[in-house]
């Protein structure tokens, strides 16, 4: 029996705009496996940030629903959702969102310290080590290249074990090369820690390091796309 961590059913979100309705996602299926890494591609503005930010419980669906480690995200408060987002949720994001003022050691541990949990050192280490960030650790984020300062954000994303990753177009800053070099390190490092990513591009090239692909247009999943719908 396949275990899905991450399940939308019938996921509708419907705008307004003056006299028209703008239908971001118009009645999404779409299933992820635990440790997975899917690749959600589309041009801009058909849906897979909508998408995204429904599953990350960043935004609220004008249907359906979904459904993450088990959890109905309809049925939380604010509340849940905020702790919901912090322990299960590890967001990547194109621009980075590193605290300047925080060394990238901190950056790393600040959602823990928020959380109040206990951070597990050793598990921050070698996740440090992994990244190629070791010797960075005390430098301050805008000494660092793009290519770093992303590598931190995966740090910092992967390092409180969430239930899965959610990486929205998180190379769109960096050149081919260092887009390639990011990505791989995001695989890998998923990989050894047993993490699920969702990965949104516009970049086939991207999306091909993936385990699998699902393309979206105009608020839909395009028909044949993999998306165990």
């Amino acid at each position: 029996m396949d275990s899905w961590i991450v399940e939308t059913r019938g996921l509708k979100k419907y705008y307004k705009l003056g006299e028209h309705t703008v239908k971001a996602l118009d009645g999404v299926d779409f299933r992820v496996r635990e440790q997975e890494f899917v690749a959600i591609i589309g041009k801009s503005g058909s849906g897979k940030s909508t998408l995204l930010h429904m599953v990350g419980g960043l935004d609220v669906p004008t249907a359906g629903e979904v459904v993450v480690a088990g959890k109905r995200l309809a049925g939380m408060t604010k509340e849940e959702l905020t702790i919901f987002r912090r322990r299960k949720v590890g967001f990547i994001f194109q621009n980075y969102n590193l605290v300047p003022d925080l060394n990238i050691y901190e950056n790393v541990v600040l959602p823990m310290e928020l959380d109040g949990r206990r951070i597990d050192r050793d598990f921050v280490e070698e996740l440090l080590e992994l990244l190629k960030l070791q010797e960075k650790k005390e430098a301050l984020p805008g000494t660092l290249s793009g290519g770093q300062q992303q590598r931190a954000a995966i740090a910092r994303a992967i390092a409180s074990k969430p239930a899965i990753i959610l990486a929205d177009e998180p190379t769109g800053n960096l050149d081919t090369a260092t887009s390639h070099d990011v990505l791989g390190l995001l695989k890998m490092a998923a990989h050894q820690f047993q993490q699920t990513i969702i990965l949104i591009t516009h970049d086939n090239d991207i999306a091909q390091m993936a385990d699998r692909i699902v393309r979206i247009e105009d608020g839909r999943m395009v028909k044949g796309s993999d998306s165990y719908a």
